[in-house]
């Protein structure tokens, strides 16, 4: 890796910020705040939300990025929800700003710690749980991580404390992040944004209702594709070789 990795602290500490994220993670359950996430409470506390956001924009957007850094930092499953909100509420030239930077905040948060927890046994261990990861980021780190965020072949979480332990540098980390997540990004703010529009016209539409929607269509047939970048990347290299030993 290009960025040696720094000494971890000894004995349990180093476990902590780990520790931390995972007990963020049961308060959320534990409390039942993930019923909050939904779009029928957007629906519900349109108003009251709209009135909070025109009277106080930045106030709203600061709360806004610290709950989405906090849900991406306890690694909650259901985080992009996170995003379909940030549209609703903000549109897109305010939310997806909003979306990527608090994204990226709490994916580093999640980096850091599982690279202070990265002794040399846990590592080692790592690198078995990762080895597909570990052998992209060997051939190319940044590019790597930025095509990880793109198409995301691992879960999000798994990305975060795959490339803490592997020893992926920040620079890289957090280059690869920020740029990787703006197209999916758009594309979960396209829902929100239709969705409040349908909302303030009155119309009573379902989330199969909003995804018909050429505003929402469109993204979501051009996120697809990406996801499909992987497989065609795997293909392109494998030809020179294939080629090569047919000459």
């Amino acid at each position: 890796m290009p960025e040696s990795t720094p000494a971890a602290p000894k004995g349990v500490a180093r476990f902590l910020p780990l520790l931390l994220i995972g007990a963020g993670l049961v308060a959320f359950f534990a409390f039942d705040l993930d019923r909050y996430f939904s779009l029928d409470v957007l629906r519900d506390n349109r108003a009251a939300l709209k009135v909070w956001v025109e009277s106080s924009p930045l106030l709203a957007l600061g709360v806004f990025m610290a709950v989405y850094a906090a849900a991406v930092a306890i690694s909650f499953p259901g985080a992009s929800i996170l995003t379909v909100f940030g549209g609703f509420l903000f549109g897109l030239a305010a939310g997806v700003p909003a979306i990527v930077t608090a994204a990226t905040l709490g994916a580093v948060a999640v980096f850091l710690a599982a690279r202070t927890a990265a002794g040399d046994a846990f590592r080692q261990r790592a690198k078995g749980f990762f080895a597909q990861m570990e052998q992209g980021f060997r051939e190319n780190e940044l590019s790597y991580m930025f095509l990880l965020r793109l198409a995301p072949v691992f879960p999000f979480w798994a990305v975060n404390i795959g490339a803490g332990a592997l020893g992926v540098s920040l620079r890289n980390y957090v280059i690869g992040t920020f740029f990787g997540i703006i197209p999916g990004s758009f594309v979960y703010a396209s829902i929100g944004n239709a969705a409040g529009a349908a909302f303030d016209a009155g119309e009573n539409v379902s989330l199969a209702g909003i995804l018909t929607k050429p505003t929402t269509l469109l993204p979501m047939v051009g996120l697809a594709a990406l996801a499909l970048l992987p497989v065609l990347l795997k293909r392109l290299r494998k030809a020179p070789a294939g080629d090569a030993q047919n000459g």
